[in-house]
């Protein structure tokens, strides 16, 4: 079982699948989550939640002043509990995709302000980089874009149109940052 860490549904639980997820631990998601309520990047934001899982990140998002959040996971299953997580905490905005991410990615009709990008620690660094490649066009200006990775994998290339930022290490796990270049 997790948890929503702060904001308007602070404190409550949420599922997680039985299978196939990695969630984000608390400890985690809440030094991310103060990182980004200090960049003020959360505030009446549009969200891209990549490998949602449990929908930990964008609805911790969605508590915390963002307006929309957009949930991609393939797995049917997981799909169901971040329904169940969305309608149980009371957060609105959130709207899952079921899709390949991908597959999701290559539809880009938004733009958007923050992506999350959590692939299975198991999954290839190969597709981390196409996915950040099949980003760019969804990228709004001044966007954020925060890779979780194993912090036994290299760094993400990181493609034209995103410029790496930060690296943050929390144990086994490492955020990467990055951001759209200046015009």
């Amino acid at each position: 079982m997790s948890r929503i860490v702060a904001g308007s549904a602070g404190g409550q639980r949420i599922q997680v699948p039985a299978t196939g997820v990695r969630p984000t631990s608390d400890r985690v998601r809440e030094a991310l989550f103060s990182l980004l309520t200090a960049r003020g990047v959360l505030e009446d934001a549009a969200v891209l939640d990549l490998y949602a899982g449990s929908g930990a990140l964008g609805l911790e998002a969605l508590s915390r002043g963002a307006l929309t959040a957009t949930l991609v996971e393939r797995d049917p299953r997981a799909c169901a509990v971040i329904q169940t997580n969305a309608r149980t905490t009371g957060l609105r905005g959130a709207l899952v995709r079921r899709a390949s991410v991908p597959t999701f990615l290559r539809r880009a009709t938004d733009t958007v302000d923050l992506v999350f990008v959590d692939p299975p620690y198991a999954g290839t660094e190969d597709e981390v980089d196409t996915v950040l490649a099949l980003l760019v066009p969804w990228l709004g200006p001044d966007a954020l874009v925060v890779v979780e990775r194993d912090s036994r994998t290299r760094t993400p290339a990181w493609p034209e149109g995103i410029v790496a930022e930060e690296a943050r290490v929390y144990g086994e796990t490492t955020l990467h940052l990055a951001g759209t270049p200046e015009a």
